[in-house]
């Protein structure tokens, strides 16, 4: 179906960059799709909008459409993740209070010693920890969760997990709403331009290989419409290639930073894309090698094992069977369309669509379609290793 129009949401985050490159530098048009991109105020109307059918396709949360197969959120169409669009990519931070108190009791911001950092803001909160978070059925809410529980302050039973749309979140903390937030680039970037937040550690310092972003589509949309949907993915595959190239960056964050987009300066977008990040208003800098990842150790492969571990997550959190919940999970990153969808193409694929997680400390060379694919360390922080049911 040539020129075929598709209608897909998103939200403006640095990471929406393989629909808006997919667009943008004919990434779509050579797969004979129109990407009518629809920008939407917080993640609960973008799942709704993808629900309802408002728009074919969604840059999605990677743990919703993994919420809506175990029933949670409000349920809603069934919805799959056929692709990863990013790995990694969030920031946690702080407000100036907190990062003060922080410094007093001899905090150094290394940002990178997420055990470390976890401690020290478990010792400086002065009263019940207010959390903000995009979504509660988000990497950012699996993040800040898993860290917490892992050094002691069970989580959600002893912190406040708030809501806070990914544009709000610095408006958040300069109102006191938050002590402290988990938000992807680039408006952890904001706080600390506008002066009323820092940083205190990215997100990979948690898990070091985490599917942040994720393609979503109905399930009987991508029943109906398989040649489309094989388009799409190809599209989002090509994309992500290009945008992984260091010569692609500063076009990158031109594009993103036009009105229509993130209607931001391209220099606060470049921090996430170059893993260069400022981390106070004072201009103390950090290098974050991987800060997002678009391409690269199969960073777009909706692995089952991955999805099992979002479900085991929400299970132990909110009472439901670990075991069903995982294997509920699994089924929702659709592994088997994606090869479906790259099967005529250069994408060397994994040969397996679980695998342990958790195992990896250095990069290592695995089983693959064409013998080139290297995996990225996946580690946690805690040395906790995930083997799924589904391997």
């Amino acid at each position: 179906m040539k020129g075929a129009a598709l209608s897909v949401g998103f939200i403006p985050l640095v990471d929406a960059a393989p629909l808006i490159i997919a667009q943008e530098m004919g990434f779509a048009a050579e797969e004979g799709i129109a990407l009518n991109l629809r920008a939407a105020p917080s993640w609960s109307s973008l799942r709704d909008m993808l629900s309802l059918g408002h728009v074919d396709a969604a840059h999605m949360l990677s743990p919703a459409p993994v919420a809506v197969a175990l029933g949670l959120g409000g349920g809603g169409a069934a919805l799959l993740a056929v692709s990863v669009l990013s790995v990694n990519g969030n920031v946690i931070g702080v407000s100036r209070a907190l990062a003060d108190r922080l410094r007093a009791q001899g905090h150094d911001f290394a940002f990178n010693d997420a055990r470390s950092a976890g401690n020290a803001l478990i010792a400086a909160s002065e009263r019940r920890l207010r959390f903000g978070v995009p979504f509660p059925f988000s990497m950012h809410a699996e993040l800040v969760y898993y860290w917490l529980s892992a050094l002691g302050l069970p989580a959600p039973q002893g912190v406040d997990i708030r809501t806070v749309p990914p544009p709000l979140m610095a408006d958040a903390i300069e109102a006191g709403e938050i002590d402290a937030f988990c938000v992807g680039e680039p408006w952890g970037s904001t706080a600390v331009e506008t002066g009323v937040g820092e940083l205190l550690l990215p997100g990979k310092a948690i898990w070091s290989f985490a599917p942040e972003k994720v393609l979503a589509v109905r399930e009987s949309w991508a029943q109906s419409e398989p040649a489309i949907l094989g388009r799409l993915i190809r599209a989002m595959w090509q994309a992500g290639r290009w945008l992984s190239e260091p010569s692609s960056r500063i076009l990158t964050a031109e594009l993103l930073s036009r009105p229509e987009y993130l209607n931001l300066a391209p220099e606060i977008i470049d921090r996430s894309l170059s893993g260069r990040l400022v981390i106070s208003p004072s201009g103390a800098q950090r290098d974050v090698p991987g800060f997002v990842e678009f391409h690269h150790g199969a960073a777009n492969f909706p692995w089952r094992s991955q999805a099992e571990w979002i479900g085991r997550e929400m299970a132990a959190r909110l009472g439901l069977d670990r075991e069903a919940s995982a294997r509920a999970a699994s089924r929702v990153f659709r592994s088997d369309l994606y090869r479906e969808a790259l099967a005529g193409t250069g994408a060397d694929l994994p040969g397996a669509s679980a695998k342990i997680e958790g195992t990896l400390q250095e990069k290592m060379a695995i089983a693959s379609r064409f013998g080139r694919l290297i995996l990225q360390p996946d580690s946690f922080f805690d040395g906790e290793v995930f083997e799924p049911y589904s391997r």
